[in-house]
């Protein structure tokens, strides 16, 4: 009985690690992904640097009002 108690629970631990969301685009990303993207995508030109990090920050704003704005209108 104690075998299948500890069965059932690595199971379970198994299922809910693949359930876990894993964050595939830059909008779904933490906020502080842009700046890490914007560093790698340009690592030498500041400028181009700080107006692409401006831009990904403003996709991600929206990104996060329209999933809101959608969740308060489901609930």
């Amino acid at each position: 009985m104690l075998k299948r108690i500890l069965f059932a629970a690595a199971v379970t631990g198994l299922v809910a690690g693949v359930t876990i969301p894993v964050h595939t685009t830059p909008a779904e990303a933490a906020p502080s992904g842009c700046h890490k993207a914007a560093k790698a995508k340009f690592p030498g030109d500041h400028k181009t640097r700080v107006a692409y990090r401006k831009e990904c920050k403003a996709h991600f704003k929206a990104y996060r009002a329209a999933q809101r704005a959608s969740k308060k209108a489901a609930g």
